[in-house]
């Protein structure tokens, strides 16, 4: 404020209002000196509380449901609900085809793999992207929307290597891609409906042991979470407990309530419905095949059917436009059930075959 250009003495601006949450992801800052010994790495909004000055903390959310709302309200000072969160009946119905709004789910080696490393800090899981893209695909099938669906992980290894993979499995059975893929970082300030979380590591926790980064993951849904890791490393780190003790209060397996198959149910959150626990990444993968198959064959059935009554109309016609032609029936401009007496086109002495010809590939094209 004290930069500005004054006119006659005067400032123009008096107040500024900064508005954001210290407790989430600060500024990125390669110069190593800077971030160092400069505290760099800490945003302004973040020095400013730091040094006392004057704020107002709010102390309700309005994105999440409540049960996902505790995953990280206990990082903040009293966090509850606004109104219409506990008022609106869609944060009180459970998500369709899911046992549980939110669960962890925990990949075992993948073929005899867990994290891998092509390239230095280039980290991949190919179990939790095959097994994410085939919850994707589930999903999809089920009937919910792609622009409700995320696809997060914490590596941009992991972000490219679930891309390929969705390229590869979708586009076989003509399913558009998820609204993003792509890192927690990069979708901090950003929210969907439902988000599919890949955390990749398997020998070290690496930088999720950063609560801030944490926090941006767990905040991202509005209402399901499904976050896929490796549960025996991350429940050991203490930082990260808070969060990943109430995960584990669940089942490590994917629950799905398979009698569910439109994107729409009335029943509440808490309520698991009839369970079906996917044992892992090949069990996940056999049951999509399963269901895409299904699908398959439902549509061809209702092609069939489909050209079946187009073939059956079409000869109908046919069969009508011949009778008529048979029985001597000339086209007029009113119906046939009119009383009133047409006024021929033609004289029909004179009507030669090309005339009838014409005629009746008329009627056809009508």
């Amino acid at each position: 404020m004290l930069l500005q250009q004054q006119e006659d003495g005067h400032a123009r601006l008096k107040r500024c209002i900064i508005i954001g949450d210290h407790h989430q992801l600060p500024p990125v800052v390669k110069n190593m000196a800077f971030q160092k010994y400069s505290h760099m790495d800490q945003s302004l909004f973040t020095r400013f509380v730091r040094l006392g000055v004057p704020y107002i903390e709010l102390n309700a959310q309005g994105r999440a449901q409540p049960s996902i709302a505790n995953l990280y309200n206990w990082r903040y000072r009293e966090l509850g609900d606004l109104p219409y969160v506990r008022e609106e009946p869609i944060f009180h119905k459970a998500n369709a085809g899911f046992s549980y709004e939110y669960q962890l789910v925990d990949v075992p080696d993948y073929m005899g793999r867990g994290e891998a490393a092509p390239s230095p800090w280039f980290y991949q899981n190919e179990g939790e992207a095959e097994y994410i893209v085939s919850v994707y695909m589930y999903m999809r099938s089920i009937g919910y929307p792609a622009g409700k669906i995320s696809i997060l992980t914490t590596y941009n290894g992991q972000k490219l290597l679930i891309r390929d993979v969705v390229n590869r499995r979708c586009k076989a059975f003509g399913i558009e891609p998820p609204s993003k893929v792509t890192t927690v970082d990069k979708f901090q300030g950003q929210q969907n409906d439902f988000i599919l979380l890949s955390l990749v590591r398997t020998r070290f926790v690496g930088h999720l042991r950063d609560v801030r980064r944490l926090i941006v993951a767990m905040s991202r849904a509005r209402l399901g979470l499904y976050v896929f890791c490796r549960w025996a490393l991350f429940e050991q780190c203490f930082e990260l407990q808070p969060t990943f003790r109430l995960l584990l209060q669940r089942p490590d397996k994917l629950a799905l309530n398979l009698q569910e198959t439109m994107p729409f149910t009335n029943r509440p959150v808490g309520e698991t419905g009839m369970v079906r626990f996917v044992e892992g990444v090949e069990d996940m993968e056999q049951l999509v095949s399963f269901r895409m198959n299904e699908l398959y064959q439902m549509q061809m059935m209702n092609q069939y059917r489909i050209d079946e009554e187009l073939h059956h109309d079409q000869n109908g016609r046919g069969d009508a436009e011949m009778s008529l032609a048979e029985n001597g029936v000339q086209d007029t401009d009113m119906p046939l059930a009119s009383t009133g007496e047409p006024k021929p086109e033609h004289d029909s002495d004179n009507v030669t075959e090309e005339d009838d010809a014409s005629a009746d590939e008329s009627k056809m094209d009508e």
